[in-house]
Parts: C-alpha cells; structure tokens; sequence
C-alpha cells in the first residue's frame, strides 16, 4: 500500500450507519443509563461513600461500554482511563487478578483500538461478525486454562474470593477477545462476568462498582441487540 492509499483510510470513530429502527429506542436509554451511573458516582462520592478514584471509574466505564454499544472507537481511549483508575480501586480491595487485569487491558485496548480501525478487509474498518465454532472452542479452553492458573496464583497471594476473582477475570479475557475482533459473541461473556462482578464487588464493599457493573449488565443486553440489527443492515446490503 503506498502513501496516497494509506491518506485516504478513514478513521471511523463514528458509529456506523445501522437500522433506522435500532439506534432510535436506544438513543434513549443508553444516554440515560450514563447519566443516572455520572449522578450516582456523584451522589455517593460526595456522601463519603466512594473514592474519587472509584468515582472517575464509574462514570469512564459506563461512557465506554455507551460507546462500546454505539460500535465507536473512541471507547478505547476512555476505556485506557478506566483501566489505570480501577487498577489502583482493585489493587487496594486486594482483588489482585483483577488488579492485574488491567495491566493487561492496556495490551488488549491498545490492540483492540488498531484493530476496530484498521482490521477489516485492506485495512478498513472491522465489521460486526459472528465467532466461529474453531475460535469459540479456543477461547473458551484458554478461558478455563486461565481460571486453573489464576486461582492458584491468588490464592497464593492471599487475595478475596480466589476463584470467583480468576472466573471473572478469565471472562472478562475471554470477552476482551471477542470484542477487539468485533464478535457479537462478545456480549455474553461480559454478561456472564457481570453477574458475578455485581455479587463480589458488593461483598468488598465496592457498592459503587456493583452498581456499575449491574448498568454494563443492561448495556450488555442492549449491545446484543444493537449489534445483532447492525449485522442484519449488513448482511441485508451484502456486506461480507
């Protein structure tokens, strides 16, 4: 590819173009889900009931899983914040594999970011796209390798909840994964992460966290969707 051809690629930031019908009902639900999370954090940051660091977390994290909904790829820099803010909010509440999980989100992010842009076919923008039973098979082995080694490892270091924090952590791999490939898939591992998230992070008393993690749970089911009629559009125009 010469530099001419490399100038004209787009950077698609946007959200492409879907249904008319899909982006309208949740025009209005997604917006509303990021204000009510901004208002709690900071209802319950000024009531002395969080961190700030827990706060700038909360609200980060459901701006990125918004725009993670809405296929933008500014989801990636607002998704690096979230990842160093909860970092340290983990590494305090000695949710250790989760702690480390961030460190390796950077990886992940940074990948997934090239990627949305420029992994599609001639280095085009990645489409939605359904996971293949090869890849499904292979991710959900590593995910279980994960949780084995993790498990030991945290609970060697002395961490809470050893196992439920290497199952979620395993997940939210597994999830990262499928998302920075653009699989639709990707929406059922973060739901089966988040209804063990929403449990364990009350019980460390991260109510705020919990909280969240109970929005990216709606933001979930609505991704599903959302990207489900995305690729109808595309198929229906003849999209590979």
């Amino acid at each position: 590819m010469n530099d001419s051809n490399a100038a004209a690629i787009p950077l698609n930031y946007e959200t492409p173009p879907r249904p008319v019908e899909a982006p309208v009902r949740a025009r209005w639900i997604l917006p509303l889900l990021v204000i009510a999370s901004t208002t709690a954090a900071a209802v319950m940051y000024f009531r002395g009931m969080a961190s700030v660091l827990e706060a700038i977390s909360f609200v980060t994290g459901a701006i990125a899983v918004w725009l993670t909904v809405r296929e933008s790829a500014w989801n990636f820099p607002i998704g690096l914040l979230n990842v160093a803010t909860f970092s340290v909010v983990f590494f305090v509440a000695r949710l250790y594999a989760d702690a480390g999980l961030q460190i390796v989100y950077v990886i992940l992010t940074l990948m997934g970011w090239y990627l949305w842009l420029f992994g599609g076919q001639r280095h085009t923008a990645l489409r939605v796209s359904r996971v293949s039973v090869t890849e499904l098979v292979i991710v959900i082995i590593s995910g279980i390798a994960v949780t084995i080694g993790l498990w030991r490892l945290v609970t060697f270091a002395g961490g809470v909840s050893p196992f439920w924090d290497a199952t979620t952590t395993a997940l939210s791999l597994c999830a990262q994964w499928l998302l920075n490939r653009k699989r639709l898939e990707n929406w059922f591992f973060w739901i089966a992460a988040d209804l063990i998230y929403v449990p364990l992070y009350a019980y460390k008393g991260l109510y705020l966290t919990s909280i969240l993690y109970a929005t990216f749970l709606l933001m979930c089911v609505i991704g599903i969707w959302q990207w489900r009629a995305t690729l109808q559009a595309q198929r229906a125009a003849g999209a590979p």
